[in-house]
């Protein structure tokens, strides 16, 4: 795996508000990586200084073996803001022209990359329409298609999913996914069970600190279940711990369950003796997750 991002000891301050302090990671190339925290974490100010938006107080960024902002990174690396907009006197494919011109594309090549842009995020039959005449979860589908102009390296998309209704929404995970084999897309949002969908790794802000948390849903000879149930029933957890393998079983919080597995203690599926054994009993779920959910890795 090669290094697309290194950071080293970063800290941002805004005056006397100190907005990032000793932050460092280290991301390669591969599957999403999902950047998540409480509004004020730093968030918007970590995206800013990896684009090289603004410049750190102390410390250092490498981005693809170059620094934030240097021209060896056009074209290279792009970010969707949160409210980005598109102008609503032009066309889409106009727009999209004019931004692959921008990044030095000849105008036959501006025009392919637009109309491949745009197969990506099914607005093909969209390319004349101005902004105003799409919906918003069309207009939110023509932004991430500016986005991936000129097949950028690493894509950081800031609440590519808000304010979208739910299909909507899969829409835009869908690209993301369909994507994910060429691109390395950075995601942050506060929808965890989204970035659960979608990431591998997750980068915790809180406070200006960063938390650097990969998956732990297997941690030795030790690994998780998370049981969904559909009603409360008093004496599951004393009946679940009598399966062969399972050391713990905790209440997260209403209806679910956290299982915590030893390896190699059960001859058989965990997995199915636990349906089995919920169908002994008449017990309704709702979901069995491999795992930790990612709410329960980072709280």
């Amino acid at each position: 795996m090669s290094l697309i991002i290194d950071v080293k000891q970063l800290s941002k301050h805004y005056g006397d508000k100190v907005a990032l302090t000793g932050v460092e990671f280290s991301l390669e190339k591969g599957a999403p990586v999902a950047l998540v925290g409480p509004n004020g974490a730093g968030k918007t100010t970590l995206f800013s200084l990896l684009c090289g938006y603004i410049r750190p107080s102390s410390g250092t960024i490498n981005v693809l073996d170059h620094a934030p902002g240097s021209a060896a990174l056009f074209g290279r690396l792009s970010a969707l803001p949160q409210d980005a907009q598109l102008d609503p006197r032009f066309s889409i494919a106009t727009q999209l022209n004019f931004y692959a011109r921008l990044q030095g594309m000849s105008s036959k090549r501006a025009k392919h990359d637009t109309a491949r842009v745009l197969e990506m995020v099914a607005l093909s039959d969209a390319s004349n329409s101005q902004p105003s005449e799409l919906s918003h979860g069309m207009r939110k589908r023509a932004t991430i298609a500016q986005a991936l102009l000129g097949s950028p390296e690493i894509v950081m998309l800031d609440e590519a999913t808000a304010g979208l209704d739910p299909a909507n929404a899969k829409e835009i995970r869908a690209i993301v996914s369909e994507q994910a084999c060429d691109v390395n897309f950075i995601l942050s949002s506060h929808d965890l069970s989204e970035l659960e969908r979608l990431c591998d790794q997750v980068l915790y802000l809180e406070a200006g600190q960063l938390k650097q948390h990969k998956a732990a849903n297997v941690n030795g000879n030790t690994r998780y279940i998370t049981l969904r149930m559909k009603q409360d029933y008093p004496e599951i957890i004393a009946t679940i711990l009598q399966l062969q393998g399972v050391s713990q079983v905790t209440m997260t919080q209403d209806k679910e369950y956290l299982l915590t597995v030893i390896n190699g203690q059960n001859k058989t599926s965990i997995e199915m003796d636990l349906l089995v054994l919920l169908q002994q009993n008449n017990w309704f779920y709702a979901q069995l997750i491999n795992g930790k959910t990612l709410e329960n890795q980072l709280f």
